[in-house]
């Protein structure tokens, strides 16, 4: 919770250099299969990761550091384009020693008020999977396969501890440090930007584009720079392989930019469920009957329903009546959700910055209101009021990331208990 924190600024300098993005990739890459011991691949398939090993590929071929290790967490309910593209991927054997892995593993899905988690190949649920899985022998769908792995465990936990199992008890490990590359441009989010350039982090002989995970495993993000203009020349330049659905979204009026593929249930990714009903119907249709809201998601997301854009406060309400009718109108266990995230954020306000309840904004002050103003003239980041309350319910926040609360590594764990203790 960075609010939750004293406030911190970092600057970052900006270098510019005699290189273009895709020499400074190939050095880092050289970079990183020179220094590194152990070296894998985080992917999911869409256009940037893909580019990432396939450049990899080429610079591993040329320094004999073939095969390359490739982690695809497979979130079962995706585009058929994507797994296809997949398949075709880790055809190439002699290049790539797959670790698909197809795990009962706990998602975040943030168009169902009653199932905010759900759980991709899951065993019980079996007779709705929206497909068979997928015949590789790099498939990893066994449960008694990694040490670490508890059923539904949540999808950021499985990332750190497959890199502390790659890194420790791999039975291909090797003495030393550990790399695991993540296709990560900063060109598609500011806090992606923020992260990546924080003096907070411990990196690798001071390299930016890097980020220690725990002693001696590191995360390497060689096309962070990128934009993705740069994605898409290095496919036309170097002919890649890629994921065709972008064919059928770019026809379908979708831009470059807009095209995304990831776990399409979250906070931001819903926006994109109406493409899966746009380009690929007879899976929505599965997908329908498999993720509980998928197609509330898909009709309202782009809405102010949803929260997109702009959340219009109904005549006759406050902010303050808007937050307590919509708790009112939520199940039990959600509403006391919300109402214990509101009781943290109520009390850091009191007594880190002396605000009590009563002193709260209704609506949030425009940004010339001089109750943004610091005793010591810097600005506030944020101010306390009951419109930012009532967004975080309109747009089915569990984590508030709204009130600036970061991502707990047990929150599904708490929310699941709070189902528990009121009979869900």
């Amino acid at each position: 919770m960075d609010e939750y924190d004293e406030e911190r600024s970092s600057s970052a300098m900006k270098e510019y250099i005699d290189i273009n993005v895709y020499d400074a990739a190939i050095q880092r890459l050289e970079f990183i299969f020179n220094e590194f011991e152990n070296i894998y691949f985080s992917v999911s398939f869409g256009k940037d990761s893909s580019v990432l090993i396939q450049l990899a590929i080429d610079v591993a071929r040329r320094m004999g550091k073939l095969p390359l290790n490739v982690l695809y967490i497979d979130f079962e309910a995706q585009y058929e384009a994507t797994i296809a593209h997949a398949e075709r991927m880790f055809a190439r054997m002699d290049e790539i020693n797959a670790f698909w892995v197809c795990l009962p593993i706990s998602l975040r899905n943030s168009v169902s008020v009653y199932e905010p988690q759900w759980i991709c190949w899951d065993p019980e649920k079996k007779d709705i999977w929206v497909r068979d899985l997928p015949d590789h022998p790099g498939v990893i769908s066994d449960v008694n396969y990694f040490p670490f792995y508890r059923y539904a465990m949540e999808f950021e936990d499985f990332i750190i501890d497959f890199a502390k199992w790659f890194h420790n008890d791999w039975e291909g490990h090797k003495k030393g440090k550990t790399a695991c590359g993540v296709a990560i441009r900063t060109d598609e989010s500011l806090n992606r930007f923020r992260t990546l350039m924080s003096d907070s982090k411990i990196r690798y002989k001071g390299e930016r584009w890097t980020t220690q995970i725990v002693e001696d495993i590191y995360n390497f993000y060689p096309i962070y720079d990128w934009r993705t203009e740069d994605v898409w020349t290095a496919v036309g330049k170097n002919d890649y392989d890629y994921n065709k659905v972008y064919d059928a979204m770019f026809i379908g009026g979708v831009s470059i930019h807009q095209a995304r593929l990831c776990q399409p249930y979250g906070n931001d990714q819903r926006r994109g469920l109406e493409f899966f009903q746009r380009f690929e119907p007879h899976t929505w249709g599965k997908i329908v009957r498999r993720v509980s809201g998928a197609n509330f998601g898909s009709l309202y997301a782009n809405s102010f329903l949803l929260g997109h854009r702009k959340v219009i406060l109904p005549e006759g309400h406050t902010w303050q009546s808007y937050t307590n009718f919509l708790l009112d109108t939520l199940p039990r266990f959600e509403a006391e959700w919300f109402k214990s995230k509101f009781k943290v954020f109520i009390r850091w306000w009191e007594e880190h910055r002396g605000w009590k309840l009563e002193d709260f904004f209704d609506a949030i002050p425009p940004k010339d209101h001089p109750a943004w103003i610091r005793p010591d003239g810097t600005r506030f980041r944020n101010l306390p009021a009951w419109e930012r309350m009532a967004k975080v319910i309109i747009k089915n926040d569990k984590i508030c990331k709204g009130l600036t609360f970061s991502q707990s590594v047990y929150l599904y764990d708490k929310y699941k208990e709070f189902k528990e203790l009121y009979g869900v």
